[in-house]
């Protein structure tokens, strides 16, 4: 229980760590103005028509770095200070989220794979919360095989495990074309690329630190309920 608690104190250290710097990045960048003078949306609209997307909305929506991509109504949602910023942060952000567009519109293998892992793991995520539960309060009052308990937190870990797992090429795929475009199309300028660059780097850690987390957590269980076995 220990080494369990130290893994959630560390990777909650470097998620915050990593949020904070990927905050710090974003503000630090959004006061370099494009010398294209676009705003994210119009940069989202513009990378999805050289695509040859015309199904996908660019929307606002509340809150910040709530930036995303809806497969399910086919919207890029953008932040106000990503919608209306006409900055080299928000030309990253816009530009990426159009990336998950892209994929979806040209059947990328690993979005497919992750669309269809969404409702699996967060069923395995409800199983995990109540075996948890179940057998830290329910175990006064109702006997749990001790096996059953690890094949129910090992099976649902790892399906959350690889869910993590699966993110990370959507992500740094939706980053590379994003980059891409905004070179090639001139969006901006090798200084403001650099940035740009720079923003999605630590936008993608992120990720990274959740699918190391998850993987650590994994192999801790896998130890914890089968590491005595023959």
């Amino acid at each position: 229980m220990i080494l369990l608690i130290l893994i959630v104190v560390v990777f909650a250290l470097a998620g915050f760590l990593v949020s904070r710097k990927l905050k710090s990045k974003f503000k630090k960048y959004s006061q370099v103005a494009l010398k294209a003078n676009l705003s994210g949306a119009e940069i989202a609209k513009l990378m999805l028509a050289d695509n040859n997307i015309s199904d996908v909305q660019v929307i606002s929506v509340e809150g910040q770095l709530t930036d995303h991509y809806n497969p399910q109504n086919k919207t890029v949602n953008l932040s106000p200070d990503v919608y209306y910023g006409r900055n080299a942060a928000a030309a990253a952000v816009a530009s990426h989220e159009c990336g998950h567009a892209v994929q979806h519109a040209t059947s990328y293998a690993w979005l497919s794979l992750r669309s269809t892992l969404v409702p699996i793991q967060n069923s395995a995520g409800k199983i995990l919360n109540f075996v948890l539960i179940a057998s830290i309060v329910g175990g006064f009052f109702i006997q749990i095989p001790y096996e059953i308990i690890g094949f129910l937190i090992v099976g649902a870990y790892s399906i959350i495990t690889l869910f993590t797992l699966v993110t990370l090429p959507v992500e740094f795929d939706a980053s590379n074309r994003a980059l891409a475009w905004i070179k090639t199309r001139n969006i901006v300028t090798p200084d403001e690329y650099a940035m740009s660059k720079d923003a999605l780097k630590w936008a993608a850690m992120t990720y990274v630190v959740a699918a190391l987390a998850a993987l650590t957590t994994l192999a801790y269980y896998i130890m914890v309920f089968f590491g005595g076995r023959d």
